[in-house]
C-alpha cells in the first residue's frame, strides 16, 4: 500500500507527457507522379499541451523547382487544408481561413480572398490529424472532402 501513491502519480506523469505537443516538425506529403511534383505541409506544435501549430506549406515542381509559403497557423483545431486541382494546372490549398493557389508552371505560392477561387474544381484529398493525432495525407479515395466548420 505505501507504493500505492507513488505509483498513481508517476503514472499520471506519464498521462501527461504523453499528452503533451512535440516541437518536432510533421511533414505529411502527396506526390504527383506524372509532373513529379512534391506538395508539403509542414506542422511544427507551438504550445506544449493545447492544439496550436505553425504551418509551412512546400512545392517542389518539376525540374526541381521549389517555393516555400508560412500558412495560418492552427490557433485551436482548424489545421486541416484543402487540396483541390483547378483549371489550367492550378492547385489550392485551403483553409479555414485561408487560400493559397500554386501555380506550377511558374512555381510560386500566392495568398487569394475566397472570392477569387474558382468553384469547379476537383477535391485531390486533405492534410489532416489521423485517429492517432498524427498529421497526413488523405486522398479523396481514402477520405471524403469534409467542410469547414463555421465557428
Amino acid at each position: 500500500m505505501i507504493w500505492a501513491y507513488p505509483a498513481r502519480c508517476l503514472t499520471g506523469l506519464l498521462l501527461l507527457l504523453a499528452a503533451c505537443n512535440s516541437d518536432v516538425p510533421e511533414p505529411a506529403s502527396v506526390e504527383f507522379s506524372p509532373d513529379q511534383a512534391r506538395l508539403t505541409i509542414t506542422r511544427v506544435a507551438t504550445n506544449p499541451f493545447l492544439s496550436r501549430h505553425d504551418l509551412r506549406l512546400t512545392f517542389v515542381g518539376p525540374g526541381g523547382c521549389s517555393s516555400e509559403a508560412a500558412l495560418f497557423p492552427n490557433t485551436g483545431y482548424v489545421s486541416r487544408r484543402n487540396l483541390y486541382q483547378a483549371g489550367a494546372g492550378l492547385l489550392y490549398v485551403v483553409g479555414q481561413f485561408d487560400a493559397r493557389v500554386i501555380d506550377p508552371l511558374h512555381c510560386t505560392i500566392t495568398l487569394v480572398e475566397f472570392r477569387t477561387l474558382d468553384r469547379y474544381v476537383t477535391f485531390l484529398g486533405s492534410f489532416d490529424e489521423n485517429e492517432q493525432k498524427r498529421w497526413t495525407y488523405f486522398p479523396a479515395s481514402q477520405r471524403p472532402e469534409l467542410p469547414f466548420e463555421k465557428r
